[in-house]
């Protein structure tokens, strides 16, 4: 097995991990959360899923950046979309800002005073997070044959 290889598998079982508890959360929590108007379902599931999924997170970005320069991408052409491998990693980055975006708000604003009044917002920020997961997901496996 060759360092790129360790690393990549790293980078899948991270993203199983991050990608398979938002899914988990918005099949499984949410709907019950949303249909009950109970935000303990959420902040519960979170409280279990955090260190687990911020770890997976912090994985995720380290193995991605050392896969890019592995690919040859580094900071300078990270948003050059110049070439297939330049233009899947500089969509992933967009995607991961979105991302932090989302976590910033949901921490600061509505995780702290969730209730059944903005549950709502709460959930489209979860789902937003989620399709943001799977499209990296979905990016990334497009790496094997050149990127996008």
């Amino acid at each position: 097995m060759t360092l790129h290889h360790f690393i990549l598998t790293i980078h899948l079982l991270a993203a199983t991990v991050w990608v398979g508890g938002h899914l988990l959360l918005s099949i499984s929590y949410l709907p019950k959360a949303l249909k009950k108007k109970d935000p303990k379902i959420i902040l519960n599931f979170e409280k279990k899923f955090e260190i687990l999924g911020m770890s997976s997170l912090a994985l995720l970005i380290v193995t991605g950046i050392w896969m890019a320069y592995d690919f040859g991408v580094t900071i300078e052409t990270w948003f050059d979309f110049s070439g297939g491998f330049e233009t899947v990693i500089s969509t992933k980055l967009v995607l991961l800002f979105c991302t932090f975006v989302c976590a910033i708000c949901a921490q600061l604003y509505f995780i702290p005073n969730l209730d059944k009044y903005n549950i709502r917002i709460m959930a489209f920020i979860i789902l937003t997070v989620t399709l943001i997961g799977v499209a990296m997901l979905v990016l990334g496996s497009t790496l094997r044959y050149g990127g996008i």
